[in-house]
């Protein structure tokens, strides 16, 4: 049964909804004032529920229909039977658009996410409007983080350790986890719902030997690619790199590090708000 919440001064509705035989968590935020507008659909990071990005939401305009959900394995939605690629999340997502009765989106994934939304626009064109690409990279081909950082990102610790993330959030994400790396720990584990390990792994799987290189230069939504200047994980050349090859896209750099659209969700959400409410 759907469920309310409330989120800012918006009424959230929580339900699980069924596609292709596979259950997912999804909350939709309406849109203030008159329906019919483009929604925002957000596709969140490794290991993280939707709930981790309620802070951003709040922030965003409030005349955006905001709709987030949890991978299959993560949050509140079951791990399906057998590991998945992007290609078939990207189904998943175009199927929950469909049962939500939205033709299109506006598409935002920020870290993992960002490239589950890079093959969005690029294979589901039709289906997506404008594209938003937070902490994101091109996948196997890109500038990696050092092996200090990535080591940390093998197992969903972090999710269940809030002491083990309060001694490794400076070295994995940077920005204001450096100076205060308790308020980073406690947002992600306030806010977070941790999903199985299995459901890790999968994702894990999902994008191993995947890279957007060879159809960067194909993407024709108009995007926007928020990159922080202490980014440890995604380093900023990425998306120097991604603002290169996508033909119609900006390159917005703000002073922070990997989580920047939770902890400076103040920031952050106006840019994407009025990024999307920019005429085509």
């Amino acid at each position: 049964m759907p469920t309310d919440t409330r989120g800012g001064s918006a009424r959230q509705t929580m339900r699980s909804i069924a596609v292709d035989g596979q259950q997912l968590r999804v909350c939709v935020r309406p849109a203030d004032g008159a329906a019919g507008g483009v929604p925002l659909l957000l596709v969140n990071g490794i290991g993280a529920s939707l709930e981790l990005l309620q802070p951003f939401v709040d922030k965003l305009s409030p005349s955006l229909e905001v709709i987030r959900f949890d991978v299959p394995g993560v949050g509140g939605s079951p791990p399906p039977a057998l590991p998945y690629r992007f290609t078939g999340l990207c189904r998943l997502i175009a199927g929950l658009l469909t049962a939500l009765d939205h033709g299109q989106a506006d598409v935002l994934g920020i870290s993992w996410g960002g490239g589950v939304a890079q093959h969005f626009a690029a294979f589901r064109g039709s289906r997506c409007r404008k594209l938003v690409l937070v902490s994101t990279a091109t996948g196997a081909l890109m500038v990696p983080a050092r092996p200090a950082v990535l080591r940390h990102m093998v197992t969903p610790r972090r999710y269940l350790d809030e002491a083990y993330l309060s001694s490794v959030a400076p070295i994995l994400y940077g920005g204001s986890a450096r100076d205060d790396p308790d308020r980073v720990s406690a947002l992600m584990h306030g806010q977070n719902r941790v999903g199985s390990p299995r459901g890790y792994l999968y994702q894990l799987a999902a994008g191993a030997g995947w890279t957007s290189l060879p159809f960067l230069p194909l993407i024709r939504q108009r995007t926007l690619i928020l990159s922080g200047d202490d980014d440890p994980l995604i380093p900023l050349a990425n998306a120097r790199l991604m603002n290169a090859l996508i033909p119609r896209s900006r390159l917005h750099v703000y002073h922070g590090g990997h989580l920047g659209l939770v902890t400076e969700a103040a920031e952050l959400a106006p840019v994407v708000s009025r990024f999307l409410g920019e005429p085509q």
